[in-house]
């Protein structure tokens, strides 16, 4: 997640600096919480516990 957040400022502050800095780190949060999102649901943690 945080990895996801610290590539997604850089990108918006390279190609979209006219956007306010707090819309940048708004928008970058939000895709570092998306992305955990994403992660709990393809990798749950007791995948390995439902099969016998």
């Amino acid at each position: 997640m945080i990895i996801v957040m610290v590539v997604a400022l850089w990108m918006l502050n390279d190609g979209y600096s006219d956007i306010q800095f707090g819309i940048r780190l708004i928008i970058a949060i939000g895709a570092g919480l998306f992305s955990g999102v994403i992660s709990y649901f393809l990798f749950p943690e007791n995948e390995g516990k439902k099969r016998p």
